[in-house]
């Protein structure tokens, strides 16, 4: 089963999707070759998360992107597909196991020409990156701790009008749990909080899949 939204029923879930456009051959190969990882596949984003990437990338009519935290490569490959036909895709992860089997994928889906995979640290990848407002669109799905210093180097690097997306920002609902104090709990929280003060955004929290903020840069 492909990951969902906690905060919708089975039922729910299955009418929502029903009514969605469904994942394609190379979408759903992607997803099982994901699932037999086991566990760690709860990180691959919803199948209506990966549609919605898709359609931003297309609504602001994105050219250059950057992803933070690839994993398998989903996103990836729902953010390229909605990406210009020049367009290009710096994807930033620390997993060559696990972004080979995105790679596979991205060729298999005709996009992986627009992806340009770069394994390391994503704080000094983006900090190499010039400091010019050049991105459309930016997706940080990695590790929490480091949220809030992504979000601090993604900002500069986008355009005014350019979306900043966050997943995993409801964290299972722990963000409002006074309980819940491990450490990405506690870095969720910052970020959200520095996010929705941040003077160069407008932004807000859609309820899809583990909560995804989209942030709009003002100008």
């Amino acid at each position: 089963m492909a990951p969902r939204s906690f905060l919708v029923s089975d039922e729910l879930n299955d009418y929502l999707l029903d009514h969605t456009t469904p994942a394609d051959e190379v979408q759903r190969s992607l997803i099982d070759a994901t699932q037999a990882l086991g566990d760690v596949s709860g990180m691959q984003i919803a199948v209506d998360q990966g549609n919605l990437l898709t359609l931003l990338a297309r609504l602001v009519g994105a050219r250059r992107a950057v992803e933070v935290g690839t994993f398998t490569g989903y996103s990836a490959l729902c953010i390229a597909r909605g990406l210009a036909d020049d367009g290009h895709l710096l994807c930033c992860d620390v997993s060559e196991e696990w972004t080979a089997i995105g790679r596979e994928h991205w060729d298999r889906a005709g996009v992986g020409d627009r992806i340009e995979l770069r394994i390391g640290p994503a704080g000094d990848t983006l900090a190499a990156l010039p400091l010019d407002p050049t991105y459309d669109l930016a997706f940080v799905d990695a590790d929490k701790p480091g949220y809030v210093g992504y979000v601090d180097a993604l900002v500069p690097r986008l355009r005014p009008g350019g979306l900043l997306l966050i997943d995993n920002v409801l964290w299972s609902g722990n963000v409002v749990d006074p309980a819940m104090t491990d450490d990405n709990t506690e870095a969720i929280r910052r970020s959200n909080d520095h996010v929705a003060a941040h003077p160069e955004l407008e932004s807000l929290i859609l309820t899809i899949g583990d909560g995804l903020t989209v942030a709009r840069k003002r100008g």
